[in-house]
């Protein structure tokens, strides 16, 4: 019994802190189209959703940089402040990039719980516990890049990091909200993955302990990516990009 609530306020824990809801009855296959037409109208948001939460955390990234050359100019604050502020507020990004986004990206288990999974796949709860993982990785190894470019924020690395986290929202929005699982597959390799190897790459380049840290990310990633094609595959195989849904199931 102990050991049971023990797991059900871990559980609660990593939930809150990720901002993930529980999952939501809803009738099977409630998001399924029943065309093949592409929906350009999707396809247009989710590009103009991406550009525009990209365009928001660059300029949040511009007002860092201000108030943090504010800050290290001021002699009243200790050396240690302006690298708390950065990694607190590299561990907001890292956790809710998604308040940046005008598209739904609600976290909740309903797609992964309702959906034909591999036997191999993780458990619903292992989801939350590794992303706050990745989470404190990210915001380490981004405090390190940061200080080797001498507390600056509008840098090549940086600028990547806001893009890898806007491609995951996004994705996010189409599989977990949205429930396209066939546009799911190529916007998580092309998306999350490959922006992941580039920013981990010039991590790297930049400090490679920073690299060798967020390279876990890239590990999960791959996982993950492979998890949501198996899912493409065992249910239904609908064609790679998103469906036009009709209106009874939008």
């Amino acid at each position: 019994m102990n050991q049971s609530n023990n797991t059900g306020i871990l559980e609660k824990f990593v939930n809150t802190v990720m901002g993930l809801k529980p999952a939501k009855e809803q009738p099977p296959n409630a998001s399924a189209a029943t065309t093949q037409e592409l929906d350009i109208n999707a396809v247009l948001v989710y590009k103009l959703g991406t550009i525009l939460q990209i365009g928001v955390m660059i300029l949040v990234l511009l007002g860092m940089e201000k108030l943090i050359m504010l800050i290290d100019q001021n002699s009243s604050f200790p050396s240690w402040f302006s690298t708390v502020l950065t990694a607190l507020f590299f561990a907001v990004l890292s956790i809710r990039s998604r308040i940046f986004s005008l598209l739904d990206n609600t976290r909740s288990r309903t797609t992964y719980d309702q959906v034909i999974r591999p036997r191999w796949s993780p458990p619903p709860l292992a989801f939350p516990i590794v992303w706050m993982i990745i989470a404190v990785l990210r915001v380490i190894s981004s405090v390190l890049v940061w200080q080797e470019m001498n507390h600056q924020f509008l840098v090549l690395p940086l600028i990547l990091f806001v893009v890898h986290l806007a491609l995951g929202d996004t994705w996010n929005t189409i599989f977990t909200v949205e429930r396209r699982l066939g546009a799911a597959v190529p916007v998580v390799i092309l998306g999350p993955w490959l922006s992941a190897l580039v920013v981990t790459a010039i991590y790297w380049q930049t400090v490679p302990l920073a690299g060798m840290i967020l390279s876990f990310s890239c590990i999960w990633l791959t996982v993950a990516a492979a998890l949501v094609f198996r899912i493409w595959q065992l249910n239904g195989s609908e064609p790679l990009y998103p469906l036009k849904l009709t209106l009874g199931q939008k």
